[in-house]
């Protein structure tokens, strides 16, 4: 039987699985085996397949059927999941069943729990770059295409949520450097290109401050929030970043490599992950990192380092994710907060639950909370303002 699943599994996310393979593959769901083996093996498996989007409210209350019969089962594969993780395999597993419900057409569907009136769009490509003379420009409002020019280089914008600078000519630069700033709002995001050709992605409600064009000895640029960096190579010069969250203030130095740093004044700790190369945090103390590496600075400027970090769960927001990893509710509510532009309050006991699992950036504010509603947590969107209720 397991031989079985696995061999359906495949073909059906291959694209090469038959009508009646899909129909055996949603009979299993339908109508679990009593193989007590084949069952857990197909929870976990339906748990790794790739996240689809998901649309229709008439799967939704297919699937939360089909987990409820499962749910019923006393397994030791139930005992080890933390409920959320339920809710992760609900999401993974509706286009399974999404041929299942077309072909039934049920006359009575239950009504979404969030009024669809109410809903928010997911952010986007959003920010303002301000020159060096205080003057602005709405990047999401304004032509591709050159749009400015800071002393010899050019400030070009492209379509795809990019922004690039670019010597107008093979003169080095002189005297003091101009500063420019690109600022996301809360339900913002973009890219940029620096004059060097390091590559920054700024997360929502996030800014960094860098010069046009980078002379002397050194590459120095500040931000705030989050962004992760690919830094090109230049022994000559080494790459700073620096930072203030509120009392937190540090120094990043870098000779080229990926990291991401999470320096949001509302979080517990600033968080610098490294994926590739070498950086050195410096605060009170200084901590070098390795690939898969972590260090956490408080507001005091005391770090801890984590040796094996989750470094999926650091840059999912760049990819296009959320991801939880035993998040508990007021982290991934701030999460949510600063990409769907809202205000989040909390009515009545605040839920211990803890969320895992993954869910598209791009999803409609009442997808995500129709996942999360199924940990036993409730919403109530008016306008930008969230409640969370017990």
């Amino acid at each position: 039987m397991i031989g079985r699943i696995t061999l359906l599994i495949d073909k059906y996310t291959s694209g090469t699985a038959t009508p009646a393979e899909e129909e055996e593959l949603a009979s299993l769901l339908e109508e679990p085996s009593g193989d007590q083996a084949a069952r857990d093996y197909l929870i976990q498996q339906l748990q790794q397949m790739p996240l689809l989007p998901e649309h229709d409210e008439a799967r939704w209350q297919a699937i939360r059927d089909a987990i409820h019969r499962m749910d019923k089962e006393d397994t030791p594969v139930k005992k080890r999941m933390p409920l959320i993780r339920w809710a992760a395999a609900a999401v993974l597993i509706g286009g399974i069943v999404a041929w299942y419900l077309n072909k039934q057409k049920k006359a009575d569907r239950t009504e979404p729990a969030i009024a669809v009136q109410y809903d928010r769009p997911p952010g986007g490509n959003v920010a303002l770059l301000t020159l060096a003379d205080g003057s602005t420009i709405a990047l999401d409002s304004t032509h591709d295409g050159v749009i400015a020019q800071q002393g010899n280089t050019k400030i070009a914008k492209f379509g795809n949520g990019q922004l690039a600078y670019k010597k107008a000519d093979d003169k080095e630069g002189t005297g003091i450097p101009v500063h420019n700033t690109l600022t996301t709002p809360r339900g913002g995001q973009y890219r940029l290109i620096l004059p060097d050709g390091t590559a920054v992605w700024l997360n929502a409600a996030s800014s960094i401050t860098y010069p046009t064009a980078f002379t002397g000895n050194e590459r120095t640029v500040q931000i705030a929030g989050e962004a992760y960096f690919e830094v090109q190579k230049d022994k000559s010069r080494p790459f700073r970043v620096k930072f203030n969250a509120g009392a937190d203030s540090g120094v990043i130095e870098v000779l080229g490599t990926d990291f991401n740093i999470n320096a949001y004044t509302d979080e517990d700790a600033v968080r610098t992950t490294l994926l590739e190369g070498s950086v050195r945090v410096v605060s009170r103390e200084a901590t070098l990192l390795k690939p898969g590496q972590q260090v956490q600075m408080d507001s005091k400027g005391y770090t801890k380092l984590i040796p094996d970090a989750d470094v999926e769960d650091a840059i999912a927001w760049k990819n296009g994710r959320f991801h939880f990893e035993n998040a508990d509710i007021q982290t991934v509510m701030r999460q949510i907060a600063r990409w769907y532009n809202v205000e989040v309050i909390f009515e009545g006991k605040i839920t211990t639950a803890k969320f895992e699992g993954d869910i598209p950036r791009s999803s409609q504010l009442t997808e995500v909370f129709k996942i999360l509603e199924l940990s036993k947590v409730h919403f109530k969107i008016d306008d930008k303002k969230v409640t969370v209720m017990p």
